[in-house]
């Protein structure tokens, strides 16, 4: 079976190129030539029994979601529950990061809970079976390691983050910049690490990178290249370990699309929106235009609480300078496991966040909405409004749950309506 990066090359365009045309208004031929190209990728769709999400350049930005158990609290429907209002929120892909639990029962139902592509981080799921069959993560086999990335390929994950980046010349150069005012917040990353230094031994993800490649191409699973090593404060963005890791990815990448497979490169967690716009750039530069699948960014440390506003800020900016892929964050974000309330408010954030970015990045390709909602607030049209709100819903309960005197005004202004008073003038 070819990947679509395959069949772009040989000038076919694929099913799953006509549904994103079709929902992004772009020439069929633009996305299949990106594809071709690598800029592109194309995530899910009917080989995997996904929706198709593209994913890259001249598309809008995507916003991911993440979910999974941890050791502490295992609750498959809740699960259940946080993937599918994920999905109604509006995500656009779905990570299932579980650590605790039967991973491989809760992969395959959150896999048929939800029509969104999912995602994996499988390095989570091989420390954790060796933990159990061993007693020690760090006695992890490679070939425990290699089946776990199979297994979940043939369950139908469509994109996977995994830490090829991280090798013993990064750890040197962790070692020689002194460590880090953050540590080191990436589980599979720190683990990984923790691996190398005990075994004393290569990441094996880096050193048969070839292997980990055969794989995702025989199931065209994107290949997301982990940022083990992101800066967990912004104090940390930019230092010398992370920007080895990310010359590294962007290396591989390359030698990725050689092979035939899709492939994504991911970036920082904390960064300061000054930094940003350069984040993308050397990412851009360094891979070739792969696509950017950015982890928040938070643009300050103190959000706790509401780390779902940090990141809010950071996706908008993120969106504006080229990012593709944005995974949200949550209010619970460095505090707890994140409930359904959390994801939904999470998502909405994101999604607001990147359509801010995207009317700068796809300047005059999408922006109608938000002059189509402008007419609608002048001219008080209040069913105009809540159709074209991103999330009407939500503003049709604000507005009824404070009914004004005056079925035209709002009770913010009452008789004192701005709009209203002008109206009479000007039309």
């Amino acid at each position: 079976m070819k990947t679509q990066l395959e069949l772009a090359r040989d000038a076919l365009t694929s099913e799953e190129i006509h549904v994103i045309s079709n929902l992004e208004h772009i020439e069929l031929e633009d996305i299949r030539t990106n594809v071709a190209n690598g800029t592109v990728v194309i995530i899910g769709g009917s080989r995997h029994g996904s929706k198709p999400v593209g994913v890259g350049e001249g598309l809008t930005s995507k916003v991911n979601a993440s979910i999974g158990t941890s050791t502490d609290i295992i609750d498959i429907d809740l699960e259940i529950k946080k993937a599918k209002a994920a999905e109604e929120s509006g995500a656009d892909t779905l990570m299932e990061l579980s650590v605790g639990g039967d991973l491989d029962m809760i992969r395959r139902e959150i896999i048929a809970a939800t029509s969104i592509p999912v995602g994996t981080v499988p390095l989570y799921q091989a420390f954790r079976e060796a933990t159990v069959l061993y007693g020690d993560p760090n006695k992890l086999t490679e070939e425990l390691l290699f089946d776990v990335i199979e297994r979940q390929c043939a369950d139908g994950v469509t994109f996977m983050a995994i830490h090829c980046g991280i090798n013993l010349y990064t750890i040197e150069r962790l070692n020689k910049q002194g460590y880090r005012f953050g540590g080191l917040v990436s589980k599979g990353g720190a683990t990984m690490v923790g691996w190398m230094l005990a075994n004393k031994r290569e990441n094996p993800l880096y050193e048969k990178f070839g292997r980990v490649v055969e794989i995702l191409k025989k199931y065209d699973t994107v290949l997301s290249l982990g940022n083990g090593l992101r800066a967990g404060a912004i104090a940390d963005s930019l230092d010398r370990a992370q920007i080895q890791e990310l010359i590294i990815n962007c290396e591989l990448a390359e030698v990725a699309r050689n092979m035939g497979c899709q492939v994504m490169v991911e970036g920082p967690g904390h960064v300061p929106l000054d930094e940003i716009e350069t984040s993308i750039i050397l990412e851009k530069k360094m891979s070739g235009g792969a696509p950017y699948y950015m982890l928040g960014p938070l643009v300050t440390d103190v959000g706790a609480g509401y780390d779902h506003i940090t990141a809010a800020i950071g996706i908008a900016s993120s969106s504006r300078y080229g990012a593709d892929l944005l995974c949200y964050i949550t209010p619970s974000e460095h505090l707890a496991l994140p409930n359904v309330e959390d994801v939904i408010t999470g998502v909405k954030a994101a999604k607001i966040a990147a359509h801010a970015g995207d009317i700068v990045k796809l300047r005059g390709k999408i922006d109608k909405r938000d002059l189509d909602m402008s007419l609608a607030r002048r001219d008080i049209d209040w069913e105009k409004q809540f159709s074209i709100a991103l999330y009407g819903n939500d503003a049709r309960k604000i507005r009824e749950s404070r009914t004004p005197e005056s079925e035209h005004s709002c009770t913010m202004c009452g008789k004192f309506c701005a709009l209203e008073n002008a109206n009479r003038y000007f039309r």
